[in-house]
């Protein structure tokens, strides 16, 4: 996944918070947002609808609302061209913006197929610091804000894309040049995690896993994403050209291979991660154990230096090291902390997640979890958390030192 551009999927937006006229129905019911003068340069000056998705943004996944529907721009005042013009920006009803509160963090963007999109993010979130470090805004009130991303351009790293994948965008990044290659050593389907992300490893030159583990292991997850899409839109045109059951338009059949899809991509991101993290620990002559079982069928994703020596009662409990391993954090890092109960001090998570609020890692810092943040993601987060975060050298640093005093 090389540098794209931001403008690829959005040309314009306007931020701002949200008012209660806006969203609050005790105090209006007009369906509006204020202050929105500035979208002429957006939306023009003749009355028009919009096609619009409405996305609300939220730390649990599952609440997580994503749904159709349109916005109305007109001028309130046309018909009386002696007074100067009152613009107007209705937005249908819709769960997400029934969901919204006031001082919540409202994005309006024009998508690069001029389409229309409303994201809200609860304020203090960390969907919210990801959606203004990603369209570098800076705090701001209750007037919109407005960005040419067209003319003013942003070059988008790996949390660029991690972010903009979670507004629903597919990041196209594949490389043709590379399908013979994956072709002639996998056939026409997809190989184990494990093999993949070795193959991956084996095309990138010009890394270090021993000198720049962080950077390497962007590189290599970089890699075998591009090379996994790549595959991917191989395996599945092949499957649209065949179609779905016995008469090609089976809507089960469908569902059921989309399905597939989706669940293959969420699982393969999260095995890749370990399988890479596995490699640069041996590349590191670091000892661990890998998903192996420590109380009532708990399988932290490393311990460090073994799982022998957590069991063993008279291995010093200080030497002992947990890493729990999650491509998203937002509020499934809990789940780390009863994965190892005889660690006590503290435990580590490593995550990909950029950009995560102040408020979730003030609590991990509460919670005695440390946060590993490899190097090229900690720009994302401000420089009070920046801190309190190791990046994935210092964690080696860590259980080396750890390693080293084992007699």
């Amino acid at each position: 996944m090389g540098n794209g551009l931001l403008s690829k999927y959005f040309k314009n937006i306007g931020a701002k918070r949200l008012s209660e006229v806006e969203v609050d129905p005790k105090v209006s019911n007009q369906h509006e947002f204020n202050g929105i003068s500035g979208f002429r340069s957006m939306l023009g000056t003749e009355r028009s609808k919009h096609e619009c998705v409405f996305i609300y943004l939220t730390d649990n996944e599952e609440t997580i609302l994503r749904e159709e529907g349109f916005l109305s721009w007109y001028n309130a005042r046309k018909d009386t061209p002696n007074r100067s013009a009152e613009y107007r920006l209705y937005y249908s009803a819709t769960q997400v913006m029934e969901s919204a509160n006031a001082g919540d963090f409202l994005l309006i963007g024009l998508t690069h197929d001029n389409k229309l999109a409303v994201v809200v993010a609860p304020k203090g979130t960390t969907a919210e610091q990801q959606l203004l470090w990603l369209f570098e805004i800076e705090e701001i009130g209750n007037k919109f804000i407005f960005r040419d991303i067209s003319s003013n351009d942003i070059k988008l790293n790996f949390a660029g894309k991690y972010i903009l994948n979670s507004l629903g965008f597919e990041i196209d990044e594949t490389e043709p040049d590379f399908l013979d290659l994956i072709l002639n050593k996998f056939g026409n389907k997809f190989p184990s995690t494990s093999d993949f992300s070795e193959f991956a490893r084996s095309t990138v030159g010009n890394v270090s896993p021993i000198e720049e583990p962080d950077q390497t292991l962007i590189a290599w997850l970089e890699r075998e994403e591009m090379l996994f899409k790549t595959l991917e839109k191989h395996i599945v045109s092949k499957k649209l050209e065949q179609g779905f059951g016995e008469n090609r338009i089976d809507v089960d059949d469908f569902i059921s291979f989309s399905l597939s899809v989706q669940n293959r991509r969420k699982s393969r991101a999260g095995f890749a991660f370990e399988n890479h993290l596995a490699s640069i620990f041996k590349f590191q002559e670091i000892n661990f154990s890998k998903g192996a079982k420590t109380e009532r069928n708990n399988k932290p994703d490393f311990l460090f230096p073994s799982i022998t020596n957590y069991h063993n009662p008279d291995f010093p409990v200080e030497l002992l090291t947990m890493l729990g391993v999650k491509t998203t954090a937002k509020d499934r890092w809990r789940q780390v902390l009863s994965e190892a109960e005889r660690i006590t001090s503290q435990k580590h998570l490593i995550t990909l997640e950029p950009a995560i609020s102040v408020n979730q890692t003030d609590e991990m810092l509460a919670q005695n979890l440390q946060l590993v943040i490899p190097q090229s993601l900690k720009e994302t987060y401000t420089a009070s958390q920046q801190l309190n975060l190791l990046n994935l050298q210092d964690f080696i640093n860590v259980v080396r030192q750890r390693q080293n005093k084992i007699t």
